[in-house]
């Protein structure tokens, strides 16, 4: 029977719509009932949109409260959200959502052993201490306009502007650097030791960015506490935001 069927469905006349009449088609395709029916459907969802809107606007209670309200405001017809001011750099967000504080206290500790071992190895000494200058006194004018530091020291003339490991002479010729100390050769130093103070600058950096991490990640964790507090700051990209904990007593 079903093959019968197939069969008169293939023999029958196929039904062509009628199309657009020539002096009409400037109005564009004629619309078919299933275009219609698409219109109108679109139609009365929007009317019973703007009926339901209706209704609710005349229900609302006027002393309603949304957030939304102070969030946001009104451009060009369209409700825009007011951004906030950024509080997390993007590092930050990254760590604290892929990480442990375990782990950022774990790299963290590992940066600061590896600060103090370039600040061993340069012999840096604390920024907030003045800036010491050797002052020499000679006796007359004339020596001071005569007076050689690097004879005085005893030292070679490229090491004067060094303030540490400032060799003797007698050093540099036990230990046979004497010739190579020209001017190539301290250019290759200094070139060494601003690499290296680069270095203990950006380990520096990142080690106050894991702190602050630390802090806003283990802020997050006294957030689940159910215990009644108040914030006295907000968050920003260098702190996190503080909380006073009102106290309670222990039954």
């Amino acid at each position: 029977m079903s093959s019968y069927k197939k069969i008169a469905k293939a023999a029958q006349k196929s039904h062509k719509e009628r199309g657009q009449l020539a002096n009409r088609r400037h109005l564009g395709l004629l619309e078919k009932k299933k275009d219609y029916k698409l219109r109108a459907k679109d139609y009365h969802s929007k009317q019973d949109e703007l009926k339901r809107l209706r209704q609710k606007a005349f229900n609302k209670n006027p002393d309603e409260f949304y957030f939304k309200m102070i969030n946001s405001k009104m451009e060009d017809g369209v409700h825009r959200k007011i951004k906030k001011e950024k509080v997390q750099t993007d590092t930050q967000i990254r760590m604290m959502d892929t990480q442990d504080i375990r782990y950022v206290n774990l790299k963290r500790g590992i940066e600061a052993k590896k600060i103090e071992r370039l600040k061993s190895s340069l012999h840096m000494l604390d920024e907030t201490r003045p800036k010491n200058k050797h002052t020499f006194f000679v006796d007359t004018a004339e020596e001071a306009s005569n007076f050689d530091p690097a004879k005085h020291l005893n030292t070679h003339p490229a090491l004067i502007g060094r303030t540490y490991n400032r060799p003797t002479m007698e050093t540099l010729k036990k230990q046979r650097l004497g010739q190579h100390y020209d001017e190539e050769f301290v250019k290759e130093i200094e070139l060494e030791r601003r690499k290296k103070y680069k270095e203990l600058s950006a380990r520096i950096e990142r080690e106050k960015e894991l702190f602050v991490i630390a802090q806003k990640m283990q802020a997050k964790r006294d957030m689940h506490e159910k215990r009644q507090k108040v914030k006295v700051t907000d968050e920003t990209e260098d702190k996190p935001a503080v909380y006073r904990w009102f106290t309670e007593r222990k039954k």
